[in-house]
Formats: C-alpha cells, structure tokens, sequence
C-alpha cells in the first residue's frame, strides 16, 4: 500500500482552499449590514453581495485583487453625507481587476475638496450599471501601467466641487479607457469626461449640458494618444461655462504615440450661441479624421490642426432646427424622414490600428446600447434612420396598417380585415406572431430585451417590413 505524504496533502488542502472563493453577503437584515464591515474579510477573488437599499455614512478601503462587488436586488446606494476613506473616496480599490457592479455613490467630500465615489488606486477595474451623483469626482483614477479602465451602462450627474478642476470622470494616464453605453451630464463646471489614458475608445454615449448644466467641456482628451470617438450624442448646454466642447491634447501630446484623434458617425448639438465644436492642438497631431458627423448649431466647426486632416461627409448646420431630428428640445436627435442625414454618409474604412470605425451600435437613452442596423448608405450623425418610434405607415398599405411602439408594447391598427404580424430579432429568428383585425390590437412586448427588430405584415399577397425600437 502506497503512503500518501503528509506534505502532498497539505499541498492539496492548500490548493483547495486557495480555489475556494466566498459570497459575502451584506444587508440590513444580514450579519453585515454594511459593505465596510467585509472590506478587511475579504480574499482575492471573492463576492460582495449588497442588498438594494441606502446604506448612510459607510466609506471603505479594498485592497484583494479580483473582487466583485455588487448591489443585488436593485441599486446599492452609498450614501456618503460628506464623508470619505482617507480624505479620498466612498470607496478606494487599491486591488486589481476589480468589477463594480449596481452601486450607486453620492455625496462624497472631503478637505482636498476632490473627494470621489471611486478613487481607483489598482490594475484595471470594470464599472458597469452604477449611478455617480453630486460627489466632488465622479470616478478619479491615478496614473497606474499597465492598467485598462471599462466603465459601462452608468450615469454621472452633479459631481464636481465647482472649481474647474473636478469631473464626472477623472481618468489620469492609464494605458487604455473603453467608455461605452453610458450618460454623463450636468458636472458641475467640470468636464463630462475628461482623460488622460494613452488610448481611449469613447463608444456610443450621450454627454450633455441640457438646459440647466454648467459644465465645461464634454469631452476633454488633453495629453493625446490614439482616441476613438464614435457614435455618441453630444449636446452643448446654453450655461457651459467652456466655449469648447471637445477638446483633444490641449494639455500637451505627452501620451506615447501615434497621435490620432478618429471622430466618426458622432451627433454634436451646441445650444450654447457660440463656441467651437473640436479643438485641437496647435501642431503635433499626425491625423485627425473626421467622417460622417452631425455639427449642428451656432459656432465654429475646428480649431488648432494636425499633419494629415482627413474629413469626409459631415454636415455643419448653423440651424439646429433644419437638421431634422425627432426633438431636438427634448435632446432626442434621431432623425425624421425628411432629414438630409439619410444615406449621405460614407464607409469610414479603418484606423491605422486597424480598428474598425464604422459604428455597429447606437447609444439608447438611458444609459444603454441598440444595434446599429444600416440598410444601404450609412446614415450621417449617432443615430440610423429607422422606421419612426411613433406611428408607421408601411410601404403599399399606406392608410391601411399603422404600428408604433410605446411602453413595451407594440400597438398595431388597421382597416383590413386580417393581417398576420411577425416580429423577429436583427438575426432573422422569428421571435412570435399574432393575426389581427379590423381595428387595434395590442401585442406585449415588455419582456423583450432593447434592441432593434423587424415587422413583417402579410396581407393577402402584400408583405410589408419595418423595424422597431424596444
């Protein structure tokens, strides 16, 4: 009979133990009732489970790497009432690969007067599906490499001390930030967005001022690098307190190289009565390319200049109202059949990177993302021209059949006697079908992810399609 060695199992057990990671559960009704009671427990890899609800005056530190902390049930909200951990944040994460996931962070300050929901002191952190307001930063994240910062499906309003040097998201000089599918608006005199990372991919999100916002720009890229910025709704508030909305390597081009500024298939709306839409430096920018963007308002379209200016099919409208967007009043700048957007943009082709420029999604408010479904010529702006969220009238059965989305559901009328409704996804399953009558129907379609789909109604030997908008 073989002997196992004492040493050989403690190996195992220690292996065992290492693999084990636990689900820290965190409530008013359970053991800890505050996130901060587990900050010290927990291990690399491990779970903090929050229960939707407000948890006051509660800050804390993380230091183990691979955490996910988490509000279950809803949003964890963390309200701060003025405090912070160490004079810095509600939260510090000091480990790496952290993911934040449904918390919300808010008023946090302290004496430094930059006190942040999250001040990211670690390697990479992914923040999806929180909510940032009235903290003096939203986010702040030091100069770490090699380090990525994704932050997704998130809101940040209100935050900024007001001295200029505060914002909703602060990022320093990281190797990469993705910023994708989120809304940022009304920072307080700050920027909407401002970093410094080598490399950013600003992707699909809306930044405004709106009527009451006092930010200064919505976009601030000062040290350079490569940026991509596609897709996004950008709005210019009457009381910005920036004459410039976005602005790239203001700062100086002190990123590593090349430096390329990409600005494709953007909506850039300025209610303010003066100001310019892009800056850029004076000199030291290689390209700047700029296809298929909407600039829509009073102002100047560029300023500063780069080696290689490769622009390409953008509008410039000094009449935000003959743009032809749904409601421009409401910030709603998808566009309306008769608009001059439709079709007239163009292939963006490729970064040097080899990343791809033309947009597969569009920003879907709030704080989310649709498929971009481009039929033909890619339209100009943030937005593709669908079938109207509204009443449709379809093809040859004009004043016959009439669909419009509203409130998850999809409201059909018609004069016909019989039409028979499919409804598939953008891949072509056919998701569920219902036969209508004379008159309305309504077809339920709340549990149904956002997303783009397509309406078939067959009538006789007609066959109509559309698409939609969940």
């Amino acid at each position: 009979m073989k002997t196992i060695k004492i040493g050989s199992i403690l190996l195992f057990l220690f292996i065992l133990q290492s693999s084990y990671s636990t689900n820290w559960l965190v409530g008013p009704s359970r053991f800890y009732t505050l996130p901060s009671q587990v900050s010290a427990l927990v291990a690399n890899g491990d779970t903090v489970s929050i229960d939707a609800g407000i948890y006051n005056s509660d800050v804390a530190h993380w230091t183990a790497n691979n955490l996910l902390l988490r509000g279950v049930g809803g949003m964890a909200h963390l309200k701060a009432n003025g405090l912070s951990w160490g004079g810095k944040a509600i939260w510090v994460i000091g480990g790496n690969n952290t993911k934040v996931e449904w918390i919300e962070f808010s008023l946090c300050a302290c004496p430094s007067e930059n006190g942040a929901g999250i001040r990211q002191e670690g390697l990479n952190l992914t923040v999806s599906h929180c909510y940032f307001h009235d903290n003096e930063n939203g986010i702040l994240a030091g100069t770490l490499n090699p380090s990525k910062i994704i932050v997704e499906y998130t809101e940040f309003s209100n935050n900024g001390f007001g001295d200029g040097y505060t914002h909703n998201l602060y990022i320093n000089n990281i190797d990469t930030l993705i910023f994708r599918y989120n809304y940022t608006h009304h920072c307080n005199i700050g920027h909407e967005l401002k970093s410094r990372a080598h490399v950013n991919y600003v992707l699909y999100n809306r930044l405004s001022n709106e009527a009451t916002g006092n930010a200064s720009r919505e976009i601030d890229l000062p040290n350079g690098g490569t940026s991509y910025v596609i897709g996004n709704v950008i709005e210019q508030g009457p009381n910005s307190t920036n004459s410039g909305i976005v602005g790239y390597g203001l700062e100086g081009l002190t990123n590593p190289g090349p430096q390329e500024f990409y600005f494709v298939n953007n909506t850039v709306v300025n209610d303010r009565s003066s100001g310019t839409f892009i800056s850029l430096p004076a000199s030291g920018l290689d390209l700047y390319k700029s296809y298929n963007n909407i600039f829509a308002g009073p102002g100047t379209s560029l300023s500063g200049a780069a080696t290689v200016i490769d622009s390409s099919n953008n509008i410039r409208a000094t009449s935000i109202v003959t743009m032809g967007f749904v409601s421009p009043s409401s910030y709603d700048y998808h566009l309306i059949p008769s608009s001059i957007a439709i079709n007239a943009g163009i292939n963006p082709g490729i970064a040097n990177s080899g990343f791809s420029l033309t947009p597969d999604k569009e920003y879907s408010h709030p704080a989310n993302e649709i498929l971009r479904l481009i039929s033909g010529t890619i339209d100009i702006g943030a937005h593709e021209f669908s079938i109207p969220i509204g009443i449709h009238e379809v093809s040859d059965l004009k004043n016959k059949f009439h669909y419009w989305m509203h409130d998850g559901t999809v409201t059909c009328a018609t004069s016909l006697h019989s039409v028979d409704i499919y409804i598939y996804d953008v891949t072509g399953k056919l998701l569920l079908t219902k036969k209508i009558g004379q008159g309305i129907s309504v077809i339920d379609f709340k549990d149904f992810p956002a997303g783009v789909y397509i309406l078939k109604g067959v009538t006789g030997s007609e066959v109509v399609t559309g698409k939609f908008v969940r």
